[in-house]
């Protein structure tokens, strides 16, 4: 994208060459080993980091949004913590292709589940029905498929609104994934409504991102994030309410080599009143983008949209003040 030109959204943005990254990083590792691969893969990033003034323009962004919203001054942007941010995209993509070759050991991976979402996984393997688990760009999304393989062997369905799927399905074959099942959402229509509802009566789960609107359906809503206005899905809160279906907080984090999968729950029932699906949409993404950017404070440098998130004033609503600072 051209500096000065308009934003496009996220998912009309030419990819630069990331399923051929992915792809030719996934044939290194498995030829050379992860080692070998790491200085290589710090040139590349130094590459798209020196030549990507777009992305280092919005990595810059969230992060002077998070230290203003946060009031943390020691989360303010600089050069290092901008390229930091790059640099802990390119261990997600090494740890990502871990996970599809199988690599990603249980005990580097730990469970933060206060609140026993894990035994309702358990309870869907013995017949009881599935649930929702809304996932974030926060962190990194992949290494939650190790929470169906934990122990539990719950089918898991990944949402998703790419139209390159099969790429990415090929991609894991190749590199020897097979089990993690990727579904695309581009319209919610009936026949996906059902297809959804069986899975779950099968006691399979969903997972859809929340923080991510897709470029052909419109549904969307304009919440405070950050202390700014953005656009967030309407599609995880409108699957929840049509499918009556529970909706649990899923993201993992990076801390100290070891990934955390933290599971929380979000609405135990949801669902409207006549009239009012518009406003229950709007109050559930406005509680998940609070609680997005309190998970931002536990690793600043894992939110992983580089593209233009907020909206200019005027485009969505007017500019919005931070209601409240993060607790």
């Amino acid at each position: 994208m051209a500096d000065g030109a308009p934003a496009r959204h996220w998912a009309a943005q030419r990819e630069r060459g990331s399923f051929v990254l992915m792809k030719l990083t996934a044939l290194a590792v498995r030829r050379l080993g992860r080692r070998p691969l790491t200085p290589v893969l710090y040139l590349i990033v130094l590459y798209f980091f020196v030549f990507g003034r777009s992305a280092r323009r919005n990595v810059r962004q969230y992060q002077e949004r998070l230290a203003a919203w946060s009031g943390r001054d020691e989360l303010r942007p600089t050069t290092r913590r901008v390229f930091g941010q790059f640099m802990a995209f390119a261990e997600s993509l090494l740890d990502r292709l871990d996970v599809w070759r199988g690599r990603l050991a249980p005990e580097q991976v730990q469970v933060h589940d206060p609140a026993g979402v894990r035994a309702r996984l358990r309870e869907s393997v013995r017949g009881g029905r599935g649930q929702l688990l809304v996932g974030t760009h926060l962190g990194n999304l992949e290494v939650c498929r190790a929470l169906a393989e934990l122990g539990e062997r719950v089918p898991l369905n990944v949402l998703v609104h790419t139209k390159h799927i099969r790429h990415f399905n090929r991609l894991q074959a190749e590199a020897g994934d097979r089990r993690l099942r990727l579904l695309q959402v581009s319209e919610m229509d009936a026949a996906l409504m059902l297809d959804l509802a069986q899975r779950l009566d099968r006691g399979e789960w969903l997972a859809i991102a929340g923080d991510r609107v897709p470029l052909q359906d419109g549904r969307r809503v304009t919440v405070d994030f950050l202390g700014h206005p953005a656009p967030f899905p309407q599609g995880p809160w409108l699957l929840a309410g049509l499918l009556r279906c529970p909706v649990n907080l899923l993201c993992c984090l990076k801390t100290g080599g070891r990934y955390q999968v933290r599971l929380e729950p979000f609405l135990d029932a949801p669902a409207w009143e006549r009239g009012g699906r518009e406003a229950a949409i709007a109050q559930w993404a406005q509680r998940y983008a609070d609680r997005l950017g309190q998970l931002c404070l536990l690793a600043p440098l894992q939110w992983f949209n580089f593209y233009p998130y907020w909206q200019p004033p005027g485009e969505g609503g007017d500019d919005a003040r931070a209601r409240h600072p993060a607790r």
